[in-house]
């Protein structure tokens, strides 16, 4: 026998070797069936390791099991998943509905190989009014609703929330601080200073007119916003007209306010009041699910999901078990608009009813109004996914890695990372970077000359070199900006992460800037350099959590590296200009009167300015150009006490 005749051997016997297994599998689920009801449930297919493979609901568990074992009718995709079986595990229901829910709990849970899989399903935040507080605060809200208060929502996103709350600041004015922080103020905070709150904890608004405010807030999150709107417009007039034009004047920057989050919807459902809205968009191999909340008839944001599928699954199967998943720990709205139709349509609908406990209707409208909201879904749905095929797939890997690592709510599109640099206190610079999916976004570099930390700094203030102080200075800056300037987050400048290069200090610092100004949406994070400044043992210090380090190996900590090793630059080479700009000028430029030309012929004739600085009258007018009159004003600016 040749050895062509022993690879043919060869290629037979592992055909065999697979045929056999999958024989294997199929005889374990068919050793099944005799117990098998023909009842609704889900079974779990199961390695010989003890993984799950598969979830899957049924009608009838026996029809649906029995399938399995007619290889002849499955693809190559299950065929293999069959090969894989070792054992099976199955739980009754009594309704499809609740197979459907069970099943999609299970798949959240164990992440099955072989299952259409919704991986980025985080809770959704809302807004929320307390109830325990003489004056109540609004802020955003996520998990478990404990606190006594009122929620608005879900948001589809963090920034969807946010947008909403500095319209209720710049509104309403309602306080966003924490008890603490308003039970222990003494004068107005910087909120107070740019009307974006009424200072109540210092006792500019009673409390019976916070109050109002608050029932205007409520009213505006439930949909009443023209009526509160006509209601302003009329206080704006009374005032005008009892010529108290200040209070005039506030009263229609809240109304400006609330017309422009009006301005920005890009959702006009006047006769859909509480809906989602589902569209599905494939290319390439890759689907994306767009998904609109609308509430109130506002529309409450949007996010794109990428779920994880077998190439052969088509786009009605991927809806539904999205579906199934996505409000697995959500309760779903009065009404889902889908782009297109899901397999199982009926037991859907059924199973979302039990999970709200009250109807809900699923809809793939045809025409109208809702044909149109269909319509912006499925735009967005092909933009997101063409953005995402676009992006570097090495940085955005990078990015989505550091989603586990600083407890983000997705992938950061941008990051920005701040660092100090100084020599003994002068010449003090803070710089910040900025990187996002395209790698560093250099045009968004910003550089900021310390202010308040200077080397003559009196007992009780800064102190030169004082690294905490000149981070309060930076952030403050930069963020207090961000307010005045972009309020609704419209304009893509709001950070995702930001990474201070620093520990615990810094982190502190900068958690105590960020609780003054009432953010609470960004991530934060400090990055220590190792024992002895040695790179790959740096640790990480992040809010609420005890500091760590990664593996030195870890992509995400050379990534970490490359962004601090990049602000350090930018920080040291912002201060190393600034202070060569300081060693080139001399005192003769602050000299009114002195030119380059006169400034020219002193040093020539002196050699150097502190010679001229020491130089007397006389010498003074030996020098061409300079009159006796300019003689006086030099040597008076360098003799002042005489």
């Amino acid at each position: 026998m040749n050895k062509t005749d022993d690879n043919i051997d060869q290629v037979g016997a592992e055909n065999g070797s697979v045929a056999e297994a999958s024989m294997l599998g199929v005889e374990v689920i068919r050793s099944h069936l005799k117990t098998l009801p023909g009842s609704p449930g889900v079974y779990r297919m199961i390695s010989d390791k003890g993984d799950v493979l598969y979830v899957g609901k049924a009608k009838n568990l026996k029809k649906r099991v029995a399938n399995y074992t007619n290889l002849n009718r499955q693809s190559i995709r299950i065929k293999r998943m069959i090969n894989m079986t070792r054992s099976m595990e199955f739980v009754t229901t009594h309704t499809e509905a609740e197979a459907l829910l069970l099943e999609a709990n299970l798949i959240k849970k164990l992440l099955p190989r072989y299952n259409i899989l919704l991986r980025d399903d985080k809770s959704f935040p809302a807004i929320l009014i307390t109830g325990d507080h003489d004056y109540p605060q609004v802020l955003k809200h996520r998990g478990a609703r404990k606190r006594k208060g009122e929620y608005f929502g879900p948001f589809a996103s963090a920034g969807a929330v946010n947008q909403s709350l500095a319209v209720l600041q710049r509104a309403f004015l309602l306080r966003s601080c924490t008890d603490a922080v308003f039970a222990a103020r003494t004068r107005p905070c910087l909120l107070y200073q740019i009307k974006r709150c009424a200072a109540p904890c210092v006792d500019i608004m009673d409390q019976p007119e916070y109050l109002g405010l608050v029932d205007q807030a409520r009213n505006f999150l439930t949909g009443k916003s023209v009526a509160i709107q006509k209601q302003l417009a009329a206080d704006m007039q009374l005032a005008s007209d009892a010529q108290e034009y200040e209070k005039a004047a506030e009263i229609r920057d809240r109304i400006h306010a609330m017309t422009s989050i009006q301005a920005h919807q890009d959702i006009n459902a006047a006769h859909v009041d509480e809906a989602d809205i589902i569209g599905l968009y494939q290319a390439g191999g890759q689907t994306c699910i767009q998904v609109f909340f609308l509430r109130a008839s506002c529309n409450y944001g949007n996010r794109a999901y990428y779920p994880s599928h077998p190439s052969d699954a088509d786009s009605g199967q991927i809806l539904e078990a999205f579906i199934g998943q996505f409000y697995a720990n959500k309760v779903p709205p009065k009404l889902l608009l889908l782009s297109e139709t899901v397999p199982e349509k009926a037991v859907l609908t059924q199973a979302l009813s039990n999970r709200a406990e009250r109807k809900v209707r699923v809809e793939v409208p045809s025409r109208g109004e809702k044909k149109n909201l269909i319509g912006l879904a499925l735009v967005n749905a092909r933009k997101a996914l063409g953005r995402r095929m676009a992006e570097s797939a090495s940085q955005r890997k990078l990015l989505n890695a550091l989603v586990e690592p600083f407890s983000l709510e997705a992938p950061p599109d941008r990051i920005e990372v701040y660092d100090n640099s100084h020599t003994g206190g002068t010449n003090a610079v803070g710089g910040m970077i900025v990187a996002g999916p395209e790698g560093f976004i250099k045009n968004a570099y910003r550089k900021f000359n310390i202010r308040t930390v200077l080397p003559d700094a009196r007992p009780g203030e800064a102190q030169a070199g004082d690294d905490y102080a000149m981070m309060r200075e930076v952030l403050t800056r930069r963020f207090s900006r961000a307010l005045k300037e972009d309020p609704d987050r419209k304009d893509g400048q709001w950070p995702d992460l930001i990474i201070i290069d620093g520990g615990a200090g810094h982190l502190s610092v900068t958690l105590e800037v960020f609780e003054e100004l009432g953010i609470s949406d960004v991530g934060i994070a400090a990055i220590a350099k190792g024992p002895d400044r040695n790179a790959g043992r740096e640790r990480l210090f992040l809010p609420g959590k005890k500091p760590f380090s990664l593996d030195s190996r870890d992509p995400v900590l050379y990534f970490l590296q490359r962004l601090r090793d990049e602000a350090h630059r930018f920080a040291i080479g912002t201060h190393r200009a600034r202070r060569g700009k300081r060693i080139e000028r001399s005192p003769l430029d602050e000299i009114q009167g002195v030119g380059g030309m006169r400034k020219k012929a002193l040093l020539h004739h002196f050699g150097s300015a502190r010679a001229v600085a020491e130089a007397g009258l006389t010498d003074l007018e030996t020098v061409d150009g300079i009159s006796r009159a300019m003689a006086v004003k030099i040597y008076d600016w360098f003799h002042p006490e005489e």
